[in-house]
């Protein structure tokens, strides 16, 4: 008969010298052992060699970390009486013991051979505390009882792009970050923002503290076009323009240029069209929204009216999917203006194609074949803002104004297509076509950087190799996410990769290729390095001092949050 209440002062971390968290190594003949009790904290069994130095664990007097029909260790308070008494009884087909607690004296049954209950302390830790990261985190707690996951964020806050990427008017997306806090707030997991690894940790000394360590840091750079007149005022990569209007620090003075009134995007995926909607979103609509206020500020000022979205294939190739396309073709006050050449004969081309991309298909034909209502028509000349899908031109030169300091506009070159569906190329006709503009928005992707140089890096692809998310060559190292396969898929695309590499660590520590047998320190030897380095973590209860802070003031604005984008003032708001 157990309370489920928790005791108090057993906190991990409080193991003796020679005492590991959570391990036991049991060998049959150590039947000596009988009726011995040994008292530690929390999860602590003494493992100073392969065989078992103590055959029970109380984790402070009266307490007892049990484990009930293979769900998980907990630590109990023992009612008033209990002589601390326990049997380890074998779970077939769960690979562990489980102390279960009984009113009388210790029994032991033993199967023979060495077996492995759960992971010493020290753990495990993720790099990185976007999707990829909580995701990654989330699979491994969930299906081992006795993880300890520690993740590591280079800003105070957390959660990665569902924060600066996801457009501000997708709320719903956002709600993922209610999963991941649910994660963050698991005793089993700990949260420690303000810390760069490969500046104030190395990944090195991360290896020594964990016994694994999953790299799940993103794509913190842009693809770049490398032609002619990149650098000009007016020409921005679409991550930073993202970050600005989503509050990314690094991204916060950005101040775009908007008074032009024609814009340009170069690329055909979900980030550029929500880069239009952005820019051509009714004010009212941004303002309910949790955008950055400087960035509202900055659009309300702005003369842009038309957006191009130009792509160097066609329609059959165009990487956005529907419901963003639909968005478009609905927002209010605004007119899309698609080419019906370009889409002759494209529906018997999309009659066996999949059917994600026979709908998008159609509903761009029939956006540009369908012929508005005399009424309708007449509403249509009075919108004053236009978007539309340019296809099979590839920007060969930004073209500067006469005093060569910003964009005028771009040279493209049309394009033929080679080959069928996804895999077809583009491949240059020798005809050149200038298009004006004052704004180009280049939204070709991102890329992921190397982080430590003790990590392997695939400079030409942008990951880490790898295989299932085992960083080739290290044992011990893992990846997940964009750095694992490259800045491609949305939310759902990443979580399932996570989930890969989460179970590559699990069957690593099941199979004994992670040796769990030598306590490691975790956090406790992280710590004391970034304290002598003068670095001070951000944990997750200080995240929701700021999360508060920022609600509260967007709820003054009338808005979800507004969200504080100076790391200086969020330390500063916690104390730090």
């Amino acid at each position: 008969m157990l309370s489920s209440r928790r005791c108090a002062g057993t906190e991990r971390g409080l193991c003796p010298p020679g005492a590991a968290y959570g391990q036991s190594s049991v060998l049959p003949a150590l039947l000596s052992c009988w009726g011995r009790v040994k008292q530690s904290p929390i999860g602590c069994v003494l493992a100073g060699s392969s065989r078992w130095q103590g055959c029970v664990t109380v984790c402070c007097p009266g307490v007892v970390e049990s484990c009930w029909g293979g769900r998980g260790c907990h630590c109990h308070c023992a009612l008033p009486g209990w002589d601390g008494g326990i049997s380890l009884f074998w779970e077939h087909g769960f690979g562990k013991f489980s102390p279960r607690c009984w009113s009388g004296s210790l029994f032991l049954l033993f199967v023979i051979g060495t077996i492995n209950v759960g992971i010493p302390h020290g753990g495990i830790c993720v790099v990185g505390s976007g999707p990829a990261g909580f995701y990654t985190a989330q699979h491994i707690l969930k299906h081992h009882d006795l993880a300890q996951v520690d993740i590591y964020e280079k800003l105070p806050v957390p959660f990665g792009l569902v924060r600066f990427g996801v457009a501000p008017d997708h709320p719903e997306v956002k709600n993922v970050i209610n999963t991941f806090t649910h994660t963050a707030r698991s005793d089993r997991c700990a949260y420690y923002g303000n810390v760069t690894v490969g500046r104030d940790i190395t990944v090195g000394e991360l290896q020594q503290a964990y016994h694994a360590v999953v790299l799940s840091y993103g794509a913190e750079d842009n693809r770049v076009l490398g032609i002619p007149g990149e650098n000009l005022s007016g020409v921005y990569s679409a991550r930073a323009f993202v970050g600005w209007y989503n509050g990314l620090p690094e991204n916060r003075d950005l101040k775009p240029d908007l008074s032009c009134e024609t814009a340009l995007i170069l690329g055909h995926g979900n980030v550029a069209l929500d880069i239009a909607r952005i820019l051509l979103s009714p004010l009212d609509f941004l303002r309910k929204t949790d955008i950055t206020d400087c960035s509202l500020a900055a659009l309300a000022r702005s003369k842009v009216k038309r957006v191009w979205l130009a792509g160097r294939r066609g329609p059959l190739q165009v990487a956005f999917t529907i419901k963003e396309l639909r968005e478009m073709i609905n927002l209010p006050g605004t007119q899309p203006v698609l080419n019906p050449a370009d889409f002759t004969g494209l529906e018997n081309a999309v009659k066996d194609a999949p059917r994600p991309r026979k709908r998008l298909t159609e509903l761009m034909i029939k956006t540009a074949l369908e012929k508005p209502r005399e009424k309708a028509a007449m509403a249509q000349a009075a919108i004053p803002r236009q978007w539309g899908l340019k296809f099979q031109r590839s920007p060969q030169e930004m073209l500067p104004t006469t005093d060569g300091t910003r964009v005028r506009g771009v040279r493209m070159a049309l394009t033929r297509l080679e080959g069928l569906g996804d895999s077809a190329k583009a491949v240059p006709t020798g005809d050149m076509e200038e298009l004006e503009c004052g704004l180009v928005l280049s939204s070709i992707g991102y890329r992921s950087l190397p982080l430590d140089p003790a990590v392997p890096f695939d400079t030409q692809h942008g990951v880490i190799p790898n295989s299932l998310g085992r960083v080739t060559g290290v044992p011990g190292l893992y990846c997940s996410g964009w750095v694992k396969r490259g800045p491609v898929g949305v939310i759902i695309t990443t979580m399932n990769d996570s989930f890969d590499t989460a179970q590559s660590v699990l069957e690593d520590l099941q199979g004994g290729v992670l040796d769990v047998s030598i306590s490691r320190e975790g956090f406790g030897a992280v710590g004391s390095i970034l304290r002598s380095r003068g670095i001070r973590p951000v944990s997750f209860s200080d995240w929701e001092k700021i999360d508060a802070a920022e609600v509260a003031r967007g709820k003054a604005a009338g808005k979800p949050r507004e969200k504080i984008v100076d790391p200086q003032e969020m330390l500063q708001l916690i104390g730090h």
